[in-house]
């Protein structure tokens, strides 16, 4: 379908006039179309005028311009931004078919990725006195404004109404929920609150958003985009993709071959360990009902609490069928780790009053759509 290309006058003078303009399936939170400018193909992102549009604009340039460091590339080159119209200008990259293995693939580009800020100040900048000679002071560039970590909000963890919820759907299961289990769940969310990691979160790293390459992954839409600690999204291949309609529970060991490959990389790009505890993350994933249902529907309702009463699907699961599989994550995880010794007995026996009650309930499949 060809539409008229949301090119002002700005970009105009910067990039050339496009050709040969057609609109691409998106989101409703923006319109995308492929174009030529000069004989070479881009997209072209508009984010439509929606609650929150200026500020998930913002977050996906600064998110791109940081990751635009990194070499070889994990993101697409950024051509060119309008502020006031959200438009972004980008180099179009050649999607192929991912391999069997691609979560190895995934997992490694994801952590260079998160490498992007390893080597950031705290206060956003690049090292250099932020003076870009465009005239305007912001460091960018092109006079858009402030862009830089800066812009980055820090990553939001699980809240203590979750905790609250997840006890109050152990007790609709009728599973005994033990002592400890409350103070483990109080601290786990107390320390991920705390946390103040720099890490250059995707904010919705799932299966599509990741354009595989004859080069290597390059990841595309950073409207989430936030600082944190990497191992939040590193937990997306243990619990299934939480924030995505596509779950899948890969293999173990191809999923030990995938954290195996983020460590790595995230080694060779930073000289240290991967911070944090999987164990942590995964729980602080199983505590958020809001990861049952796609982004628009979220923070209206306690979606845990509809869970004995009511299932509904999204993408290849259903919500039961996602819960489920996080419990069963979550009870291995913490039988590994030291801090959460009693959510690792009430996550498994929750799974099987669930399985229980509910027998037809089916795996995620262990491919990717």
């Amino acid at each position: 379908m060809r539409s008229r290309l949301p090119l002002g006058e700005k970009l105009r003078d910067e990039l050339g006039t496009p050709r040969r303009g057609r609109r691409l399936g998106s989101s409703p939170r923006s319109r995308v179309w492929r174009a030529e400018l000069a004989g070479t193909p881009v997209v072209v992102k508009q984010l439509v005028d929606a609650p929150e549009a200026d500020e998930r604009y913002a977050r996906e340039v600064a998110a791109l311009r940081l990751a635009g460091r990194v070499d070889p590339p994990v993101v697409p080159t950024l051509l060119g931004t309008d502020a006031r119209e959200r438009v972004l200008v980008l180099e179009y990259v050649e999607h192929r078919p991912p391999r069997e293995e691609w979560i190895v693939d995934y997992a490694g580009a994801l952590a260079r990725l998160h490498a992007a800020t390893s080597g950031d100040a705290d206060d956003g900048d690049d090292g250099d006195d932020g003076d870009d000679g465009d005239g305007d002071g912001d460091g960018d560039g092109d006079g858009d404004g402030s862009v830089g970590s800066d812009v980055l909000p820090a990553w939001s963890g699980p809240a203590h109404t979750d905790v609250d919820s997840f006890l109050a759907l152990a007790q609709a299961l009728g599973v005994a929920v033990p002592p400890a289990v409350r103070g483990e769940l109080d601290d786990l969310v107390d320390r991920t609150s705390r946390a103040r990691g720099r890490a250059l979160l995707h904010g919705d790293p799932c299966p599509g958003n990741d354009m595989h390459t004859d080069d290597g992954v390059r990841f595309i839409d950073f409207e989430q985009a936030a600082l944190g600690d990497g191992i939040v999204e590193l937990a997306y291949l243990r619990v299934g993709f939480p924030t995505c309609w596509c779950v899948t529970a890969p293999a173990r060991p191809l999923l030990e071959a995938a954290e195996a490959a983020y460590r790595d990389a995230w080694r060779r790009a930073t000289g240290t360990d991967v911070p944090g505890d999987l164990a942590d993350a995964c729980a602080g994933w199983l505590l958020r009902g809001d990861a049952l249902v796609q982004r628009a529907e979220r923070g209206t309702t306690d979606r845990l609490a509809l869970i004995p009463h009511q299932d509904w699907e999204w993408g290849t699961v259903t919500a039961r069928q996602r819960l489920v599989h996080r419990l069963g994550v979550v009870g291995r995880v913490t039988a590994q780790e030291g801090r959460l010794p009693a959510l690792g007995r009430l996550a498994p026996a929750m799974r099987e009053a669930m399985l229980t009650r509910w027998p037809a309930l089916q795996p995620p499949p262990a491919r990717r759509p």
